[in-house]
């Protein structure tokens, strides 16, 4: 359940209820919200404590989400989150667009990628540093060399960088580099472990949805996120697998609305790995942004036929500036604003 207390409540009440919570032996979580207090308990709550906590003129109401997740509940904040990476902020009025080659290949084309994102008004850089290969015999990144790369770049040209993050043990690596947002790429969405030591270090995730995952299964896995003590999670749809073979996944658009009911965290969606093809990046690009996308990422590369990995999904240099014109164009339609 969760406690929503009402403005001007103090924070002594609000901790004193937290202290009869939790001499019942029940675990209780605080929310970062501002503008009251609000609690949420985890375990079941015994039914003479639920009327007791009910009764309190102080609490303005007791919500019991559908699912069994509390932190990431739209009843857990007043508004939907908003994060903050260096001068961008994502959040409810804005649109951000993400962009980066699939893997650091080398700091020539790093800096000429991070360059040309700038240029383009892309706010992100993205670009993999360890990428998970469904064959062994694939480029499997620099590692903690491509880390170094990646940020350089980010710092010469003044972007954020998002890398994914395949492995608990390399949390230290990352935090040495200042990664910005640390992704959890869709293979690794229910690897647990790795959320739980992702949620310690204290950055900002990005969630991609897993190939296979339910809606249900991919908000646990950010339930596992913010239970960790992240407060800064962006959702990613990034297409799940079904029989088509026509693109590389199918983009599931309805989760966009659908999530703005079941979770105040934002969302975006990676249009380069639902489609595997450069030429829908776009298109799906402006329909994301029009179902509610706060923002998407996309990988571009100046010669995409000599990129190490996923060539045929990544953008010219010219296409990012246009994709990027679109979304400023889509955003200010929908009453928002590219961040």
């Amino acid at each position: 359940m969760i406690l929503r207390f009402q403005r001007g409540t103090t924070v002594r009440t609000m901790q004193s209820v937290r202290a009869r919570i939790e001499s019942e032996g029940l675990r209780v979580f605080e929310s970062p919200e501002t503008q009251r207090p609000i609690l949420a308990i985890v375990d079941k709550t015994p039914p003479a404590l639920f009327k007791e906590l009910e009764a309190r003129p102080d609490v303005e109401n007791v919500a019991v989400p559908k699912a069994s997740w509390r932190l990431i509940a739209p009843e857990y904040r007043d508004s939907q989150t908003r994060i903050r990476l260096g001068k961008v902020e994502i959040g409810p009025d804005t649109v951000i667009v993400i962009a980066g080659p699939c893997s650091v290949e080398g700091t020539d084309t790093m800096d000429e990628v991070a360059r040309k994102v700038a240029k383009s008004g892309a706010q992100l850089l993205r670009g993999g540093a360890f990428k998970p290969r469904t064959s062994p015999y694939a480029f499997q990144g620099f590692g903690v060399e491509g880390l170094r790369q990646l940020k350089d770049a980010g710092e010469k040209f003044e972007l954020p960088v998002v890398t994914e993050i395949m492995d608990a043990s390399d949390v230290g690596a990352f935090l040495n580099h200042d990664i910005d947002c640390f992704q959890i790429g869709a293979r690794n969405m229910q690897n647990f472990r790795l959320l739980k030591a992702v949620a310690r270090a204290g950055k900002a995730v990005l969630l991609k949805r897993g190939l296979a995952a339910t809606v249900e299964e991919w908000l646990y896995a950010a339930e596992y996120l913010a239970a960790g003590g992240c407060r800064d999670i962006i959702l990613c749809e990034r297409g799940i697998r079904t029989f088509e073979t026509a693109t590389r996944n199918t983009l599931d658009l309805t989760v966009l609305p659908l999530l703005r009911e079941m979770t105040h965290l934002p969302v975006i969606v990676d249009p380069s790995h639902a489609a595997g093809l450069a030429r829908l990046v776009a298109p799906l690009s402006r329909a994301s942004i029009a179902v509610g996308a706060q923002g998407v990422a996309v990988e571009v590369h100046p010669t995409p036929s000599q990129a190490r990995s996923d060539g045929p999904q990544a953008l010219l240099p010219h296409e990012l500036t246009s994709l990027v014109a679109d979304a400023r164009i889509q955003a200010a339609i929908s009453g928002r604003r590219l961040a």
